[in-house]
């Protein structure tokens, strides 16, 4: 018998070609094919939310509204201890400019701060919607324990990976092979998880 949940397309609430490959192999295993919202021409929405977990249901029935498809979105970022959490839910959006724009006023922040007090993480919410109705959506979280670096290094990844220091590893999360990042990231534990719930709730997506 075929599998049910074979050639099921699930819309990704995000831009970011990083995400997209990181959670496309991590969900590989449902048989689901997963497409930009790009594709659709869903328009970004505002992230209006006070929390990791409601800009990623704003999004997920976002786009799941527009294209008629089960979507998942991510919210994720980075929290630094001595900054009091931030950047956190404003993480991509921190500098008012890209990556590196960003990860230039993160180190600007942490000038002479002493390695010791660099502790950081990285969160990630992930939220599954059927539909945009669905008054049950999946939520799985993960976080990632680390600490910032005093510059970048690294090629792989995205985002803050190049600051971001993997503590058993002895690198920064840019350094690591791709697999290995999406076996012990926080996107990649939470993507896991939520593959774990969808076949636990549903024979079949959606």
């Amino acid at each position: 018998m075929a599998d049910p949940m074979r050639k099921q397309t699930v819309l990704l609430a995000s831009g970011n070609t990083g995400k997209l490959r990181e959670l496309g192999a991590v969900l590989a295993p449902l048989g689901v094919t997963l497409k930009p919202q790009a594709e659709f021409n869903v328009p970004e929405v505002e992230e209006t939310g006070l929390s990791f977990v409601e800009n990623a249901i704003i999004k997920a029935r976002a786009a799941a509204a527009h294209s008629g498809l089960p979507a998942i979105a991510d919210d994720s970022g980075l929290e630094v201890d001595y900054l009091n959490g931030a950047p956190g839910i404003y993480s991509a959006r921190y500098s008012g400019g890209g990556d590196a724009a960003n990860n230039a006023r993160l180190l600007q922040e942490l000038h002479d701060v002493p390695e010791a007090q660099r502790s950081a993480r990285f969160q990630c919410v992930l939220v599954y919607m059927r539909h945009a109705l669905d008054p049950t959506p999946l939520v799985c979280q993960a976080s990632w324990e680390g600490a910032i670096l005093f510059a970048p290094a690294g090629e792989h990844g995205f985002g803050y990976d190049p600051l971001f220091y993997v503590p058993e590893h002895h690198c920064s999360s840019a350094q690591l092979p791709p697999e290995i990042k999406n076996r012990i990231s926080h996107r990649g534990r939470a993507a896991r998880e939520m593959v774990g719930l969808i076949r636990e709730r549903w024979l079949s997506l959606p």
